[in-house]
């Protein structure tokens, strides 16, 4: 018997499961093999993005050892995962490794010099090369390997020499890849009966056809797209409501390009309407929005589906976008789109990317806060220096200085040909915080009255309230401080919000900065309303319980349609700030604001704490408001 062992582990350092999608396929393969069986035996090992090198080397090796371990490698994992093969090579020294994954493939050069007891790397889509892998190695038990007719791998010979095959051909026919929901590789239930993973992931194609120099998209940017069937997907989505996945997560580079997009969504309504779930539909929307996307959008917001839609413009600097070689949409139609998702009451966010070759701090500002005018969240990411693209293959030509990250193998850039490392690592520090306070939405309602009131761009408060919490002299700010990394990582990032929220001092702070910085900046007619905002805004933010805490003060448990949901005291303001902050435009702002109290019950949904690393859903957690009539004045008042 070939016994294997499928690795994978998430990025999020979160406490519940994210689904083991890329491992589960080839469980899927070996599995549905009738000459596999009882040959080969292959078993997933799941790992949380947060554990541990010891605890995952005791999950691994404390039982059977297996006789081929294989990898799932991204940037994330893969200094872990070598630092485990090289453990794993000690306790069977005639074991094999093999890496697999976009962070690796076509890379077997720089994976052998740095982890040489990885034996293969497999180079491309792994479906049917591991196949074939897995046939060669039972054919060859015992023997020296020298795959040399198994497509697609990197791998040394006996005498040591680095040898590739022949590239392998992308799957035309996605539906010969077994299911790994429907074949059971991927188990949907946890032992109480309750749905395992924090969403459910699937991809209802593969490929992209556009060829952006920082993209590498798992080898398929420049290639057709090519769709799973109808048929196989409704099978899957329907195994998704039946377990109660809460929200649908697609692995697909451009979704509401195609036709079969259309199709699928109305299959997601089907299983919503059939189970309830799933609530969320969430993916990477094509860049450009044709009418099949607001086709898709409003079949979306008819049916109670959530989602998040992105404006992917990455920069608006003409010069960064050649470099690129990526074009946006036009001002004027993002523009509109944008107006048009508000007016449907649907929320939309940005993203964009600093440290591209081309861009200067201050273009990126200036782009920042043109895109904040008309959409206040906007997600900024670092530059990073992917295998396999365009600026990895013209590195010198864009002159950038790149280092490794502290908790990943990703290669961020530190200086190009038009930022210095100097004004690089200021950047950085801005980027930190728009993430925290910007994309996480942790102020979220005071951009807008700032720019209009206060004439504060985003850009300027944020730079604002760093300067404010770098000037704090308060043991908790300081020790925050102290932990901030010199790149804005994720993990750096989801370590900030979760401090933030869970100590009363951190949030006295940024309070402090509202109250004594921001405030005075308003007219004096304003200056009680943006007192109120700040209160509107505390009230608006997610509701973050440790597990075994108490609620935080103002909080207690409701029932809302069978389900428990989290519910404030009544919250009485002399405005009426959602009201006032929806009709905006219509607001004279040169005179005093309405005055006029308004009672409010926020409700959250349970379960931040689970998800605050995962962006995308964390937004669901957000609180909303209900305006409150004279029958539900009986409610306990807030303090």
């Amino acid at each position: 018997m070939l016994r294997i062992t499928l690795v994978q582990q998430g990025a999020w350092d979160m406490p519940v499961d994210s689904m083991p999608l890329a491992v589960g396929y080839l469980k899927a393969v070996i599995d549905d093999e009738p000459d596999f069986r009882g040959e080969v035996e292959a078993v997933i090992q799941n790992f949380r993005g947060g554990q541990k090198l010891q605890d995952m080397a005791a999950a691994l090796f404390s039982g059977d050892i297996p006789d081929v371990l294989a990898f799932s490698v991204l940037g994330w994992n893969y200094r872990s995962f070598g630092v485990l093969a090289e453990t794993y090579k000690q306790i069977n020294p005639k074991g094999i490794v093999v890496f697999g994954g976009n962070h690796v493939a076509y890379q077997a050069e720089r994976v052998y010099r740095e982890h040489p007891t990885v034996d293969l790397v497999v180079n491309g889509e792994g479906e049917h090369t591991f196949h074939e892998l897995v046939s060669y190695l039972v054919a060859n038990r015992g023997k020296e390997i020298d795959p040399v007719d198994v497509a697609g791998l990197s791998y040394r010979k006996p005498d040591g020499t680095l040898h590739t095959t022949a590239d392998r051909d992308r799957i035309n026919d996605l539906d010969v890849i077994p299911s790994p929901f429907l074949t059971g590789a991927i188990p949907m239930a946890d032992a109480a009966g309750e749905f395992r993973y924090d969403v459910a992931l699937m991809e209802t194609n593969r490929g992209c056809p556009y060829k952006c120099s920082f993209c590498y998209w798992g080898g398929a940017t420049g290639q057709k797209m090519r769709s799973f069937s109808t048929e196989r997907l409704a099978e899957e989505l329907d195994l998704f409501g039946f377990h109660k996945a809460p929200s649908l997560v697609l692995c697909d580079s451009n979704f509401g390009l195609l036709e079969a997009d259309e199709e699928f969504v109305e299959l997601v309504i089907k299983t919503k309407e059939k189970y309830g779930y799933p609530g969320a539909l969430i993916t990477s929307w094509a860049k450009n929005k044709s009418k099949r996307f607001f086709n898709i959008v409003s079949e979306l917001k008819k049916h109670g589906l959530q989602s998040l839609f992105t404006l992917a413009l990455q920069t608006l600097d003409d010069a960064a976008l050649t470099d690129m070689l990526r074009k946006n949409m036009k001002v004027n139609q993002w523009e509109s789109l944008v107006d048009w998702l508000a007016e449907e009451g649907l929320e939309c966010y940005g993203e964009l990317i600093w440290g591209a070759p081309g861009e200067t701090p201050e273009s990126f500002l200036r782009g920042y806060d043109r895109l904040a005018k008309k959409v206040s969240r906007i997600a900024v990411y670092p530059m990073l220096l992917l295998p396999n693209t365009s600026y990895v293959d013209n590195r010198e030509v864009h002159g950038f200085v790149t280092i490794r990250g502290e908790d990943d193998d990703f290669e961020y850039v530190l200086a190009n040909r038009t930022s210095t490392l100097a004004e690089n690592m200021e950047m950085q520090r801005f980027v930190f915080w728009a993430r925290v306070f910007g994309e996480q939405q942790y102020l979220r309602h005071a951009w807008r009255p700032l720019l209009d009131l206060a004439d504060t761009t985003q850009s300027q408060a944020i730079l604002s309230v760093k300067a404010h919490l770098e000037k704090s002299t308060v043991p908790e700010a300081v020790a925050l401080l102290g932990r901030m990394p010199i790149l804005a990582e994720s993990p750096a990032i989801a370590d900030a919000l979760r401090n933030i929220h869970s100590t009363p001092e951190l949030q006295a702070i940024v309070r402090e900065w509202w109250y004594d910085v921001a405030v005075p900046t308003f007219p004096p007619l304003w200056q009680q309303f943006a007192r109120e905002l700040y209160e509107f805004e505390s009230w608006s933010r997610q509701v973050y319980v440790i597990p075994g805490d108490d609620l935080p003060d103002g909080w207690h448990e409701t029932d809302i349609d069978g389900q428990t949901w989290y519910e404030s005291t009544t919250v009485t303001l002399d405005y009426d700030i959602p009201e006032m902050l929806e009709n905006w435009e219509a607001l004279d702002l040169t005179t005093a604001p309405p005055l006029n109290p308004t009672s409010y019950v926020f409700t959250a949904r349970p379960g931040y704490y689970q998800n605050l690393d995962n962006y995308e859903i964390a937004a669901q957690h957000l609180a909303i408001p209900r305006k409150l009539t004279e029958a539900d004045a009986a409610l306990p008042k807030a303090a």
